[in-house]
């Protein structure tokens, strides 16, 4: 929510969810401004839809008459927006069916077509094949749209940029952008300046020591080279630590000095070696990403072979939050 509110205060003109739930939890903490919803939903999401005022994305005739009827009943006008596939092969009607689905909408009572989209495939990168795909996409998505015109209909607000699109194809940016990833400060090679905004912070809960040859953690695929001392953080996998981060040696930062993750990462804990005579007292913060010196998400995503949004997105809900602006 602190997120949502930030952006319409900053001047943001409607948001974006993923799922009905999410947007339910803008609803209930007294968010009115328009949310799109992006992903499709099932057959028993379509009250809560209506009910919440969410303007889901179409993709075919059968969600469209759904819709229509539940609107219908309900004596709204629900916004719907169109989604044409132009090269994601994912969500979205084919751009010969544009003109047709345009006009189903237009002929549903209760709908009203308040928009048309798409999403670039390969827009993060500013050179090679993908280039010329994202300027495929780009020219088939404005075929599609002037097919909706020619026929006589209104397509809305037109959108097509994602952070890739709007950092680096201007041809992409139409009515609306969608940025992801950029508001993190991570993306494509940025022509813009922009900082990574999240930091994820842990503590030190315990200092032992380890014998040389001891071995820490899971399958003992790490042990002390000498007599060290091990820092405990109350931070694991299913706070959303990749697992695939164990034995890389990734640099935690404490009291500003970097110290290696060793050992397995467990589901709910993680292990640092503190060497011989550590600095580090226990309660300490320790910084998995974040400013500098820290490493950031990206960082962390590259060694753990996945990006940074996967890296971002999947700090688990039980890992506190603290808002600073």
């Amino acid at each position: 929510m602190e997120i949502s509110r930030a952006a319409l205060e900053t001047g943001a003109n409607c948001l974006a969810v993923a799922t009905v739930g999410e947007g339910a939890e803008l609803r209930a903490a007294g968010i009115e401004a328009p949310i799109l919803l992006f992903s499709q939903v099932l057959p028993e999401e379509i009250p809560d839809i209506i009910d919440l005022g969410l303007s889901p994305f179409v993709s075919d005739g059968e969600f469209i008459r759904e819709l229509a009827k539940a609107a219908q009943i309900a004596g709204i006008t629900l916004e719907i927006h169109l989604k044409i596939d132009t090269g994601m092969g994912r969500l979205g009607c084919l751009p010969p069916e544009a003109a047709e689905l345009a006009a189903l909408i237009a002929s549903s009572k209760g709908l009203r077509h308040a928009g048309t989209a798409t999403h670039l495939a390969r827009s993060d990168s500013s050179g090679g094949a993908d280039v010329e795909a994202t300027q495929k996409q780009i020219a088939l998505f404005k075929e599609a749209v002037e097919s909706i015109r020619a026929a006589g209909f209104d397509p809305g607000m037109i959108h097509a940029a994602n952070s890739g699109g709007a950092a680096l194809h201007d041809d992409s940016l139409f009515d609306l952008v969608r940025p992801g990833i950029l508001l993190y400060g991570y993306g494509p090679a940025l022509p813009m300046a922009v900082e990574p905004v999240m930091e994820l912070v842990s503590r030190v809960m315990l200092i032992k020591k380890v014998k040389k040859g001891g071995a820490v953690s899971y399958g003992g695929i790490w042990t002390a080279p000498e007599d060290s001392f091990i820092g405990v953080l109350p931070l694991g996998y299913a706070d959303g630590l990749p697992r695939l981060l164990s034995g890389t040696d990734y640099p935690v930062f404490i009291r500003g000095r970097p110290y290696p993750l060793v050992g397995r990462i467990c589901m709910d804990q993680c292990m640092v070696c503190l060497g011989p005579d550590p600095e580090v007292r226990r309660w300490d913060e320790a910084v998995i990403f974040g400013a500098a010196p820290a490493r950031t998400a990206r960082d962390l995503a590259e060694m753990s072979g996945t990006i940074p949004y996967e890296i971002t997105c999947g700090i688990s809900k039980r890992v506190p939050r603290i808002y600073l602006c």
